[in-house]
């Protein structure tokens, strides 16, 4: 029977970006449509991308199959 190998998720691939410092950077939620009652601060706010918590990255390392 042949080895299993490790595929990486390659919809994660696509949302996600890893730093040179091996921390995962991603594009917040929530910027689609319904922002009427924000104001100019939390729509600029929602351009940036953030570097997410560790708890988060070590699943999202895993799936994409980073040591």
């Amino acid at each position: 029977m042949a080895r299993k190998t490790h595929k990486p998720h390659k919809g994660l691939q696509k949302r996600v970006k890893v730093t040179g410092t091996g921390k995962i950077k991603r594009h917040r939620a929530g910027k689609s449509h319904r922002m009427g009652p924000w104001n100019a601060t939390r729509v600029r706010r929602g351009r940036r991308s953030e570097i997410c918590a560790d708890c988060d990255a070590k699943v999202i390392k895993a799936l994409l199959g980073i040591g």
